[in-house]
């Protein structure tokens, strides 16, 4: 499923708090004397922050800690958290930030308190989306479906038909393909029908479809869902293109078309630095990392994720850093430096497990139990191995869970443990 970042519709409410933490940049940055391009420095623009101070834009939380320190302000400042709806917009901004386990607690937090139809709709969808990111289909599912009915009722079917795209893809992340599939084709049929949502999209289902039936083993069908959407990027600006080509390298890496996964995400890099945003290039210099090291080009592979390190540690943010230490790791598993490997990885353990980086934590487990067995400590491995499966079964995804206990149970053939290797693709294969 395409990795797109969302934001609620925006309420009369939510746009008058967007002006007040507008109001504070603007007064901040007055009182030290800098310009708006001053204040936007080498990661955002002018027009960026312009569009902050007049409230047209909210801030996410890691440009507001961006702008917070170049002001020499806490970030808190510029929030009121002394007021109920102050805090549901401090969490929409965490979950555009990309903190999703911070998100999907905040909105738990969140309907613990007397709500109105509407606002317990708006937060089971952000709550579906941080739950999705997690990888945990399940309660996503649970969440989306309420947040659908709710607005459903509410005669809100814009906003009931992106609470389905989110159901869509907890049923996708719980292996219901073929639901997860019907929804979708359900939904670009009503967009395509007049249904007025925002202007990405019907592009996001078609990524969204593209990758349901990759996963189905149907490539044709989904690249040409891919190259529908292609087709649709080109009236956006450079930025918001850059992002969908970045998303569309991941799709293609997943459908198994490593080149053009490389010639897309390379399209995206190069239209993302023209705009000055080294923040999201870094992210698809780590994706791209990942697509060279597929092909079994490990230098341009090092040297992608070397730059996306470098950005990440000057930016501070150390769960994409966690993202990028297990890339470095699979690249030195391939250059057959297993130490080296497990090394890596056990940093990006720590970094993930810091940040509640579930899904990084899991990746970079399984990165270290390969090391292990490929440095011949097969103790080693093996325990890593039962860590990491507990920790794919608590995150409720079948087909990561299915990929541990298969690889565990080659580890345990291999030391001639017939009956565990037994066990353990027995219990692979009745993962539903």
């Amino acid at each position: 499923m395409p990795r797109t970042r969302t934001v609620a519709r925006a309420t009369a409410h939510d746009s008058a708090l967007a002006q007040q933490i507008g109001a504070r940049i603007r007064d901040a940055r007055k009182r030290v004397g800098l310009t708006q391009q001053q204040l936007a420095g080498d990661r955002y623009t002018k027009a960026y922050v312009s569009a902050l101070e007049t409230g047209i834009a909210r801030p996410s939380m890691v440009a507001l800690a961006y702008l917070a320190e170049r002001l020499s302000l806490p970030p808190s400042h510029f929030l009121d958290e002394q007021s109920p709806a102050w805090n549901r917009l401090a969490v929409d901004m965490t979950l555009a930030s990309g903190d999703w386990q911070a998100a999907a607690d905040g909105y738990a937090a969140l309907l613990e308190e007397t709500l109105d139809d509407q606002a317990r709709a708006e937060i089971l969808r952000g709550r579906a989306e941080a739950l999705a990111r997690l990888d945990n289909g399940k309660e996503a599912v649970v969440a989306a479906a309420e947040a659908a009915r709710l607005f459903g009722t509410l005669g809100r079917i814009s906003d009931e038909a992106l609470a389905r795209y989110w159901l869509a893809y907890g049923l996708y992340l719980s292996d219901q393909e073929a639901d997860a599939r019907s929804l979708l084709t359900s939904l670009l049929e009503r967009v395509r029908a007049g249904l007025k949502v925002e202007p990405d999209f019907e592009m996001r289902l078609l990524m969204a479809l593209a990758a349901v039936e990759g996963r189905r083993g149907d490539h044709a069908r989904s690249l040409s869902y891919l190259e529908t959407a292609r087709g649709l990027s080109d009236d956006l600006d450079d930025r918001r293109r850059a992002m969908f080509l970045f998303n569309l390298a991941i799709t293609y890496h997943e459908t198994g078309d490593t080149e053009a996964a490389i010639r897309t995400g390379t399209q995206g890099l190069a239209l993302l630095r023209s705009a000055g945003a080294t923040f999201e290039s870094a992210q698809i210099e780590n994706t791209l990392a990942m697509a060279y090291l597929a092909i079994g080009n490990t230098d341009r592979a090092a040297e992608l994720a070397a730059g996306a390190r470098a950005e990440f540690e000057r930016a501070g943010d150390d769960r994409y850093l966690s993202a990028v230490f297990d890339t470095e790791a699979q690249v030195a598993l391939a250059r057959n430096t297993p130490t080296e490997a497990a090394r890596m990885a056990r940093r990006a353990i720590e970094l993930a497990r810091a940040t509640g980086n579930r899904t990084v934590e899991l990746t970079a487990m399984l990165t270290e139990a390969r090391a292990l067995r490929a440095s011949g400590d097969l103790a080693g491995a093996e325990a890593r191995y039962a860590e990491t499966a507990d920790l794919a079964r608590s995150g409720r995804s079948a087909s990561r869970t299915r990929e541990v206990l298969r690889e565990w149970a080659a580890l345990r053939a291999a030391q001639d443990d017939h009956r565990g290797a037994y066990e353990l693709t027995s219990e692979a294969l009745a993962v539903k």
